[in-house]
């Protein structure tokens, strides 16, 4: 156990009212007691004699020892002396300790031994909850990775854990990227608010972060997919509703995406709607939109058997047509990429093209020139124009996020960032 102190810069010296051994023995009392995490965090808060507040990896608040709700909110917003110290057993975070001396600091080693007790009792209180979120995370594993396939298994399995899928059941996968580096485990806070979210709607939901492998863009390779039964598609649509507002108003400063499957009558259906889940996640992630059904994805349907049978060959078609346009994007910041994808939305119109990017015809055609001399597909033919647009559907599709550079970042959208000699 250990908790790494972060500290205001000031002194420490004594706290609470009595010797050392005194002040940690009534913390001490409290853990063998059995009298739970509320009446520890109280006894922590007068050896330290500091208003506390104990919260989980999740910055869920779990138990509070302040004057006044007015206390509290300073003491969660950081204000003035307050100090945050992460509790950790075994070198797992289980969560952190918020406090506000009422005098002095409280001495160093005092603070590190209360922080473990905190610690300790908060690891032994929530291990059943873990315990029950382990079960359902292997399960929705056992789902994705096809473990489980048996209709009669994957109905009993999901009893056991409180939910019933005879009624129709819909998948929807939440996804939430901060902006900027976030303290503590974010992605537990994202669980808990999509957890949320969708039992306002259906109480017996299961929720987790699952490894999906191929089918999940490049970086972190889990996904949150929560299953929640269903009776019909209205439910299932208010329940993805549920979830987009609970991300909006519990998380600032995160791209949030919230995507569903059709509605399955058959449980044995269930891989096939956690694909078609994650390929509208992936769709409408580049296309930056917040919800998105797997029936609004349009052409996009028709890849989902590729991308389920074999990902590797939608990859090795990606390569084929777009992938040389991204890589020249990237290393010369220009925009061909973005430039055909507005191209073949204006319907094949130099024109319309130019002033959707704001800029001239002649350079929407060099930019044209560029893509069939990289890719060796004539956007002026009918097969090279399918190729591409395929291409570009594939990228979607694998989660592959499309080429960045100035023209794609805040503020500069439409192409009116100046760029000395590009496209020259």
């Amino acid at each position: 156990m250990s908790a790494a102190r972060q500290p205001t810069g000031r002194a420490a010296s004594g706290a609470g009212q009595g010797s050392f051994l005194e002040l940690f023995e009534q913390v001490s009392d409290a853990v063998e007691s059995g009298a739970g995490l509320p009446s520890v965090t109280r006894a922590a808060s007068r050896a330290l004699n500091a208003s506390a507040i104990v919260l989980d990896a999740s910055s869920r608040v779990l138990a509070s020892a302040c004057a006044s709700p007015e206390d509290e909110r300073a003491v969660m917003a950081g204000e003035g002396s307050s100090e945050r110290v992460d509790l950790r057993v075994a070198d797992t975070p289980v969560g952190q300790l918020r406090f506000r001396p009422r005098g002095e600091a409280p001495e160093p080693a005092l603070l590190r031994m209360v922080a473990t007790l905190i610690g300790l009792e908060l690891d032994r209180a929530t291990a059943p909850e873990r315990a029950s979120e382990a079960a359902v995370r292997d399960f929705l594993e056992d789902l994705v990775s096809r473990k489980v396939t048996d209709r009669e298994n994957i109905v009993a399995r999901a009893e056991e854990l409180g939910c019933g899928l005879t009624e129709g059941v819909v998948v929807i996968i939440a996804r939430a990227r901060p902006h900027a580096p976030e303290e503590g485990d974010w992605r537990a806070r994202v669980l808990t608010l999509a957890e949320r979210g969708a039992r306002v709607i259906e109480r017996a939901t299961l929720a987790g972060l699952v490894p999906i492998g191929a089918l999940r863009p490049s970086g972190d390779d889990r996904d949150l997919l929560l299953l929640v039964p269903v009776p019909d598609e209205e439910t299932a649509a208010r329940a993805g509703a549920s979830v987009l507002d609970e991300l909006r108003a519990g998380l600032e400063g995160f791209a949030i995406t919230v995507a569903l499957s059709r509605r399955t009558a058959d449980p044995a259906d269930l891989h096939r709607a956690t694909s078609e889940a994650i390929l509208a996640a992936n769709v409408a992630e580049a296309r930056g939109i917040e919800s998105l059904r797997f029936e609004e994805t349009g052409a996009y349907r028709l890849l989902l058997p590729a991308m389920n049978e074999d990902p590797r060959e939608l990859q090795r078609f990606h390569d084929e047509t777009v992938a040389p346009l991204a890589a020249y994007d990237e290393q010369y910041e220009t925009e061909l990429v973005k430039t055909l994808e507005t191209f073949l939305d204006a319907d094949g119109n130099v024109a319309g093209t130019a002033e959707r990017l704001y800029t001239h015809r002649h350079t929407v055609r060099y930019r044209l020139d560029r893509v069939r001399e990289l890719s060796g597909l004539d956007v002026g033919s009918t097969d090279g124009r399918e190729r591409l647009s395929l291409g570009l559907k594939a990228m979607r599709v694998l989660g592959i996020a499309p080429p960045g550079g100035p023209a794609h970042e805040p503020g500069a959208e439409g192409g009116l960032v100046p760029r000395a000699g590009k496209d020259r």
